[in-house]
């Protein structure tokens, strides 16, 4: 085994920053048109709150800042993101080079961030709150192995760090520093960083970071959480004994899902070694397995008494996210010989590097071939430049987010509401004409003027529903002559 040194990190940091870029550039190419998780980022935008509904706002709150400097466009949406994700990877890679004394079990450990689907594929494909759970856990992770291997005022203000931003990220957050917490008292050795002053530093950090959203979530609370609370608990009215078998079933799923394919990578490269290794063990080896089996417990716990019936994988990223360097840690306990195991891994994360972007792209662009059209397919761009040729829209009013994201992209300096959230009430009575635009995903059903929509226009305006009219308008990577439908309707001042 060699030391780690910095020099040693640096080219798979240059490997990092290459292979983020080229994602930038592939989201670029791919479409104009936004997902879910970016077209709500591009609505929320119009204004900054302590908090915005079932998520918390750091994603957001970032998202808005680099808006007011560079406008609203995809460009900084892909960004924000790809940065977000390699700051990640350089703080894992960190975390790595300080428990890991082997160079190449170091760049195994952050390399192997890559061969967890939630991380390489979800992520880019449309995840905008799980990326700031991660970079959020990375922040921690770092400040927390460094406040107990090189302990000092820095390395517990970063702990705070990345407990405030993680808490602002997603609330699930909260079970990594509980955790890392009951898993360090419980080893007699590193109890006295724990018991150490400057663990208050770590408290008040993160309790300024948070406090915004806090006094907001004292008064919101329901509305925070209810959406996911729903999502977890939904059995389908099954008895007690089905729910828990339910959420236990899905809980293991998920650890499959997310686990399963990183195993399987470090067993093909490692071989036989890798079982051996799986008996070795360490001191850092047992705090992560302690602060594993701490969440385990306490997701079974949730199940088991808080009704939980689905747990998704992505939920499992504030946790899991150790695995690889978990892994690297065994090996390097077992004595494993790494070089030739090395050599076997970099052409796995060359696949990888080189497949994820591929695939992304022609999940799109096949669809010239397949007729299987994705969001990303839909023509939204189109639609709104041929309804701006009849009117230039003074207000929008959309039928959801996902379209009030896209056509907020192309007209930012025109307010778009959106009829599934009633949180943004900008005064829309002066504003005219005023554009009604609505989704038709199959042609055939209902064109009319959707009723929640004609409600919300008598109720807030005054008005009574206009005529519907349709559009329609090819899909980026169309086959032949395949269109998607929108229904829009206007408003127009008074004659």
């Amino acid at each position: 085994m060699t030391e780690t040194g910095p020099r040693d990190m640096r080219w798979i940091f240059v490997l990092l920053a290459a292979y983020f870029a080229l994602q930038f550039g592939v989201r670029l190419a791919t479409s104009h048109s936004l997902d879910l998780d970016e077209a709500e980022q591009v609505f929320r935008s119009q204004w900054l709150a302590a908090g915005y509904g079932p998520q918390p706002p750091f994603y957001n709150w970032l998202q808005y800042t680099v808006f007011q400097f560079t406008g609203v466009s995809l460009a900084a949406l892909s960004v924000v993101k790809n940065l977000l994700l390699f700051t990640s990877y350089v703080l894992y890679g960190l975390t790595a080079r300080l428990i890991l004394r082997d160079k190449a079990l170091a760049a195994v450990a952050t390399l192997g961030l890559l061969t967890i689907p939630q991380m390489v594929f979800e992520m880019q494909r449309d995840l905008t709150h799980t990326v700031a759970v991660f970079f959020s856990a990375t922040v921690f992770f770092y400040g927390f192995v460094r406040s107990l291997k090189q302990p000092s005022l820095g390395s517990y203000a970063i702990a705070g760090i990345g407990i405030g931003f993680g808490l602002l990220a997603k609330y699930n957050f909260a079970i990594l520093p509980a955790a890392a917490l009951i898993a360090a008292l419980a080893d007699q050795r590193l109890r006295p960083r724990i018991f150490d002053w400057r663990l208050a530093l770590t408290a008040v950090v993160a309790l300024v970071i948070t406090l915004p959203h806090l006094f907001w979530l004292k008064d919101n609370l329901h509305f925070a959480t209810a959406r996911t609370l729903e999502k977890m608990t939904s059995s389908d009215n099954a008895s007690y004994l089905m729910q828990v078998a339910m959420g236990v079933g899905s809980f293991a799923l998920a650890i499959i899902g997310f686990a399963g394919l990183t195993v399987a990578v470090f067993a093909v490269v490692f071989g036989k070694s890798l079982r051996a290794a799986l008996a070795a063990h360490s001191e850092w080896t047992l705090l992560l397995e302690r602060m594993m089996l701490v969440f385990v417990i306490g997701i079974l716990l949730l199940i088991v008494f808080g009704g939980a019936a689905g747990i998704k994988d992505r939920w499992l990223v504030p946790m899991l996210f150790i695995l690889p360097l978990y892994l690297c840690l065994k090996i390097e306990a077992a004595g494993v010989e790494t070089g030739k195991a090395f050599r076997r891994f970099i052409p796995v994360v060359a696949v990888i590097m080189i497949g994820v972007p591929a695939v992304l792209y022609g999940s799109v662009a096949t669809a010239r071939f397949s007729g299987h059209y994705e969001r990303l397919n839909r023509p939204y761009a189109g639609m709104l430049e041929v309804l701006r040729k009849q009117a230039e829209p003074a207000a929008i009013l959309a039928g959801d987010s996902l379209l009030a994201g896209n056509l907020r992209q192309d007209i930012p300096g025109v307010p778009v509401v959106s009829m599934d959230y009633p949180g943004f009430k900008p005064d829309l009575s002066d504003r005219r004409p005023l554009l009604l635009v609505w989704l038709i995903p199959r042609k055939g059903e209902n064109e009319a003027l959707p009723a929640a929509m004609a409600a919300w226009l008598q109720a807030n305006l005054g008005v009574t529903a206009p005529d519907a009219s349709v559009i329609d308008v090819p899909y980026f990577y169309g086959r032949g002559d395949d269109s998607f439908r929108f229904g829009y309707a206007w408003i127009n001042p008074p004659a």
